[in-house]
């Protein structure tokens, strides 16, 4: 028989420890809840520090947790650093290249222009073609190639500008309600000489009516230009189709091309940053192009959609334009 003392002694023995260890958990659940305080105060406000009364595993993992958090802000502030410098960096070598960039284009516009002068003139003179080949027509020739090249090295500093900007948010938007079905046209008119020279026949089903669109114009002309652009460098087609139509909320813009199909596997992948797609469509570029298409079409609340197949290759943009029909 055993002896209800001893029994006694036992029980309230273990009613102590349990006593003992639920305030033992009530005080670490207290101080957890604490912790979980700080944590979420430390995440609106990096600079603060954790703080745990006492000792024991939580004040250690607190000041593990501390350590932490000072190397990522020191991180923060280095790569804070080197971002405000390279920005710097590249905003005085855009200055410092297109100025003089600027006039070199001038002067070899004006060079190739005088040599085709020059060239005619002799013709009407009538001097022999191998004179012109060996003078006029030779040179010409030369300071086409180099108008040519100093032209796409343009083209090439502009759009890494446009994605600096745009990487950096200081791309500015001003937003106002255009004429949609006008404004394209006014793109396509401009586009024009270009096409011509590059032998691309543009075709363009475009209303008479006027479509209201919220929209920034110079941003709206850069994701065309971007887009005839990639059809003739990288798709080398020779025919352009650019057709405006509209839905009870969206004005839809569909650029299409006879150009080299995109393949299947790497269409998803067109507008990611420095994407160059292989195939009939590899050569020369930044890969920058679509990437700038999709981030300013997004800044105007707008999406683009991109679809191929032989023969041809289609990108669609799409506005809200939700006043009705």
């Amino acid at each position: 028989m055993f002896d209800r003392r001893g029994i006694l002694a036992l029980c309230l023995l273990l009613g102590l420890i349990c006593i003992l260890e639920l305030r033992e958990i009530v005080r670490m659940r207290k101080q957890l809840s604490g912790w979980l305080a700080d944590l979420k105060a430390v995440r609106r406000a990096p600079e603060r520090k954790l703080f745990v009364k006492g000792s024991g595993i939580l004040a250690e993992i607190n000041y593990e947790l501390n350590g932490i958090l000072e190397e990522g802000r020191e991180r923060m502030f280095r790569l804070q650093k080197a971002k405000e410098a390279n920005r710097q960096l590249l905003t005085d070598l855009s200055h410092d290249v297109r100025t003089p960039l600027a006039s070199l284009v001038g002067y070899l516009e004006a060079l190739e222009t005088r040599a085709a002068g020059r060239q005619e003139q002799e013709e009407k003179e009538g001097k022999s073609g191998e004179a012109l080949a060996g003078n006029g027509g030779q040179l010409a020739e030369y300071l086409g190639v180099a108008y040519q090249k100093a032209l796409d090295l343009r083209a090439l500093i502009d759009m890494l500008f446009q994605w600096f900007k745009l990487e950096a948010e200081e791309q500015t938007f001003d937003l106002k309600y255009w004429d949609l079905n006008e404004l394209t046209r006014e793109v396509m008119i401009e586009q024009l000489p270009a096409l011509e020279k590059e032998q691309i026949s543009l075709t363009a089903f475009i209303p008479e009516e006027e479509w209201m669109v919220l929209l920034d114009k110079v941003a709206y002309a850069r994701i065309l230009q971007n887009i005839f652009q990639n059809a003739k460098k990288h798709g080398k087609c020779s025919e352009l189709t650019i057709q405006v139509r509209r839905t009870d909320t969206w004005a839809e813009v569909t650029v299409s091309n006879d150009g080299a199909e995109i393949p299947k596997e790497e269409l998803p992948f067109i507008f990611e940053r420095m994407y160059k797609c292989g195939g009939a469509r590899s050569g020369s570029g930044s890969g920058l192009g679509l990437s700038i298409v999709k981030e300013l079409t997004k800044a105007m609340s707008g999406e683009i959609t991109a679809k191929s197949r032989p023969g041809q290759t289609s990108f669609c943009l799409r506005f809200p334009c939700p006043d009705p029909l």
